[in-house]
């Protein structure tokens, strides 16, 4: 039977299951990638597993989150993070390096392997031919330990791409416009390849950007082919023997199909406070700017910058405008020095930052109060930007660059410029000094875990009860991100390694009663939360489920989930719910209690569960969409404590 892309990525690597869309698989994970902001938590449960050694072909670890240096919590937890890759044996990509989703592709992507990273952009190394897939924390630790992941099967959305890109338009305008067609959830469920003629005009770190917001359609993945773009890339960085073919078949069959033609597309922009809010740029031109933002991982490409500095070259950005330079890797900003680039960019006023994610997860450049700031980030969820009452707006590089050139939101196409042509660098100079290669496992046996003042073990969570009655405490709309129910930036990041100095800021932004109201009623048996639709999107972080257990909190009962969020409530014990019937989410209000009899034989006996309103007689029709496995991790209180009756179950004896 012909195949797409992804469909080969998946059957080569499969080791559970079947391949039939919603199935639960399992899958073999060739490398991993964990961040700063997450990946305290995935060592700590390592230790937690007592793993002596990683069973992945590579595992990394990125420090580009947590740059700012306030104070000790941030520099003991990346001489924390150090120690581990040294005990457990994983690459350590240093302070400064740049961002984790350029510097893997750069060094470690591999076309035809399988990535997991506990990072949503994880996505982004699509671009190489890879199957890429975000994930918590804990499911990231348990491939690095060399157990599958395990996820639905997705169905496969195949966009046919055909034209090409007219100027002052890039790859950033192309993502833009998917997400404009189809919203941050027309990917649930679903790995979107990209196939057709208009490829020829993309680039490996081209196809990055769009394959890095695949994360904000809601998708499981982003393939691309493996083809001569990827090739070239691999040769650029002196791996081209890693190079592999991979394309569809020629008759493969897509569960949902597109086409953009290329060259009809514009200038795009989201407004505040979704990056599915895409209209044409011409349409808010004139508006006035107060900051425009250059970097990230979803535009970490040198062209990204080379071709903003082309357009400010020789010239000044207004002054009361701030142009943020955020170098997306140490060895692109050595590239940008060499080429002149960087020079440019410093004599039109640019701000040139270290090479990390700063402001896109909050760290510094927050905007002022209700003052536009056009970045060339992935998100512009309400206060992910620092500033709790943000107007972000997303924007291709070329927008970026004329609006700080003229002070407003300016179409590109306006410009009275020739568009700069620039292409990544066919020779660039590499820069390998900042990784840090793991030790063998006779010296790495040597190694203690260093742990400062502020990293604290994993909570223990008990087992879901038979039976429970609980309140709401907490009742919100749709698309609430992890962002709006855990903060990232400055202050609170810094205690990623500290669950209960985290939870107190769990949902600030939204509630900032609800702490109160979760300590209320912990010791009696926890609560519940009520979402509207897509609950949990954004980020990966396991922080926004595990902070949240930790003040008691046992089911959410939304009307649909964002996948990586589910799955990680699942895995620090928090049932899941749907509502079967709109009317119930409607009618529930904060103070309603909730009860189930006989829990645990509801969840095995089928999807239906039936909660009871207390007081008012009538029963809330629930679905949950829990495999056996799933079932049975929370019936032991979460992943970890599963994962320890499997071993002992096995242990000899």
């Amino acid at each position: 039977m012909p195949l797409t892309a992804a469909e080969k990525l998946i059957l080569a690597h499969l080791v559970e299951g079947e391949m039939e869309p919603g199935a639960e698989i399992g899958l073999r994970i060739d490398q991993t990638l964990t961040q700063d902001a997450t990946g305290t938590l995935v060592m700590l449960e390592l230790e937690a597993m007592d793993l002596e050694r990683v069973q992945t072909e590579v595992s990394v670890q990125y420090v580009d989150h947590n740059l700012l240096q306030e104070d000790h919590k941030n520099p003991e937890d990346h001489l924390f993070l150090y120690s581990a890759c040294q005990r457990f044996g994983l690459w350590f990509s240093r302070p400064g390096n740049g961002v984790s989703h350029p510097v893997h592709q750069e060094r470690f992507g591999k076309p035809g392997k399988t990535l997991l990273g506990s990072d949503s952009h994880t996505c982004a190394a699509g671009a190489l031919g890879m199957l890429a897939m975000g994930a918590g924390g804990i499911e990231v630790a348990m491939a690095m330990a060399g157990h599958p992941f395990y996820v639905k099967m997705p169905k496969v959305f195949g966009v046919k791409l055909t034209g090409t890109l007219p100027d002052w338009v890039s790859a950033k305008d192309v993502i833009l416009e998917m997400l404009r067609r189809h919203g941050v959830k027309g990917g649930v469920g679903k790995i979107i390849e990209y196939y057709g003629p208009g490829l020829a005009c993309l680039s490996a770190m081209d196809r990055h950007v769009i394959a890095n917001m695949g994360a904000e359609l809601g998708a499981t993945a982003t393939v691309f082919p493996s083809d001569d773009a990827v090739r070239m890339f691999l040769r650029s960085q002196g791996r081209e023997a890693d190079w592999v073919s991979l394309s569809a078949d020629a008759r493969a069959h897509y569960s949902q199909e597109d086409e953009i033609d290329l060259s009809r597309l514009e200038p795009l922009i989201a407004k505040p406070s979704s990056p599915g809010n895409v209209v044409p740029v011409r349409e808010l031109a004139g508006k006035k700017v107060y900051q425009c933002y250059i970097g990230s991982s979803a535009n970490p490409g040198y062209r990204d910058f080379a071709v903003a500095a082309e357009m400010v070259k020789e010239r000044m950005v207004r002054e009361w405008v701030s142009f943020d330079v955020n170098p997306s890797s140490r060895q692109i900003l050595e590239n940008l020095t060499r080429d002149g680039h960087l020079a440019a960019l410093i004599r039109a006023g640019a701000r040139i930052h270290q090479a990390g994610c700063n402001g896109c997860i909050g760290m510094g450049q927050a905007p002022a109060v209700k003052k536009i700031s056009l970045r060339t980030v992935p998100r512009n969820f309400p206060g992910r930007s620092g500033t709790r009452e943000d107007a972000v707006y997303l924007v291709s590089p070329e927008t970026a660059a004329a609006s700080a050139l003229t002070g407003v939101i300016t179409d590109p196409r306006t410009l009275d410029m020739p568009y700069p042509r620039v292409a990544e660098p066919e020779h660039p100079v590499l820069n390998l000094a900042m990784l840090t290669p793991p030790p063998p496992l006779e010296e790495a046996r040597e190694m203690a875990l260093e742990k400062g003042k502020n990293i604290i073990s994993l909570p223990e969570f008990e087992p879901l009860p038979e039976e429970l009655e609980l309140p709401v405490v907490l009742k919100l709309g749709d698309d609430i991100s992890t962002d709006e129910i855990l903060p990232a930036g400055a202050r609170v990041l810094p205690f990623r390694s500290n669950i209960p100095e985290i939870s107190a800021f769990l949902f600030e932004g939204v509630d900032y009663q609800y702490v109160r109201r979760a300590r209320e009623v912990r010791e009696e048996g926890g609560h519940i939360i009520v979402a509207g639709h897509n609950y949990g999107q954004g980020s990966s972080r396991e922080h926004a489920a595990i902070a949240p257990r930790y003040l008691g909190l046992r089911l959410v009962v939304a009307q649909s989930f964002a996948r990586i969020h589910w799955q990680n409530l699942v895995s620090f014990g928090v049932l899941p719910l749907t509502f079967a019937e709109e009317a119930d989410y409607e009618r529930l209000v904060l103070g309603d209690r909730l009860a189930a009899d006989d829990l645990h034989a509801q969840l095995r006996a089928g999807h239906d569960v039936v909660l009871k309103e207390k007081g008012k007689n009538r029963d809330v029709k629930t679905e949950h969409q829990l495999s056996t496995r799933q079932v049975d991790i929370l019936l032991e209180g979460g992943l970890i404590q599963w994962a320890r009756e499997q071993k002992m179950a096995v242990a000899p004896g």
